[in-house]
């Protein structure tokens, strides 16, 4: 995939994490009661430390088709503790949601268990950007939908769902191998293959 350019004018390599206080939606039925739906995206305005930050899901901006094909529910994003799977994603009111199911594993078991009882309501997702739209102060985005400035994700990529025990903070974006306050003085991105950045957004638990 052929680099785009961050808001702040370089090169756009990294991945980022956006936290839901998520509402699991356990689903009825018959073979369904390790199966949830929850949301995992929205387009609530964050503040990062080069601008606000939306994610568009307008028609055809979001790309499911990692999520679809190969997506996997994991545990505070560690690529080794796999919970489950996602076995469907969809955009709906302006936000990502998704089917899941955990597995039957002892890991798997221990968070379903802390889900189930409601002791874990945090949903994070892992995502790339591939192009932006830059609005400036005053002006609107090009559906006429937001106003600048803004830096809004009009084509991005969730490659997977975590589920999360400590969400960051409801206010403040947490920014992790650079420093926020000073970005600056942190390493590039073309240097940190993985920028990881993490926020709580609020969130409508009568999405669907």
């Amino acid at each position: 995939m052929a680099k785009t350019k961050r808001p702040d004018g370089k090169a756009d390599n990294g991945k980022y994490f956006r936290d839901l206080s998520a509402n699991f939606r356990a689903m009825e039925g018959a073979g369904n009661e390790r199966k949830f739906t929850i949301s995992f995206s929205s387009e609530l305005p964050y503040d990062r430390w080069y601008g606000t930050e939306i994610l568009s899901h307008a028609d055809g901006a979001v790309d499911l088709t990692r999520l679809q094909e190969i997506g996997v529910v994991l545990f505070n994003h560690d690529r080794d503790e796999v919970m489950g799977k996602i076995t469907r994603a969809w955009i709906e009111n302006a936000r990502g949601c998704a089917e899941i199911e955990f597995d039957t594993d002892d890991d798997a078991e221990k968070i379903y268990q802390k889900v189930e009882s409601g002791t874990l309501k945090g949903v994070s997702v892992g995502y790339v950007v591939n192009c932006w739209e830059e609005v400036s102060a005053g002006a609107k985005s090009s559906d006429g939908r937001f106003d600048g400035p803004c830096s809004i994700a009009t084509s991005w990529m969730p490659y997977e769902v975590s589920i999360v025990s400590v969400p960051a903070d409801p206010d403040v974006g947490v920014g992790r191998d650079f420093d926020a306050q000073n970005p600056e003085k942190s390493a590039d991105a073309e240097s940190v293959p993985l920028m990881l950045c993490e926020r709580i957004a609020e969130f409508n638990k009568n999405f669907l």
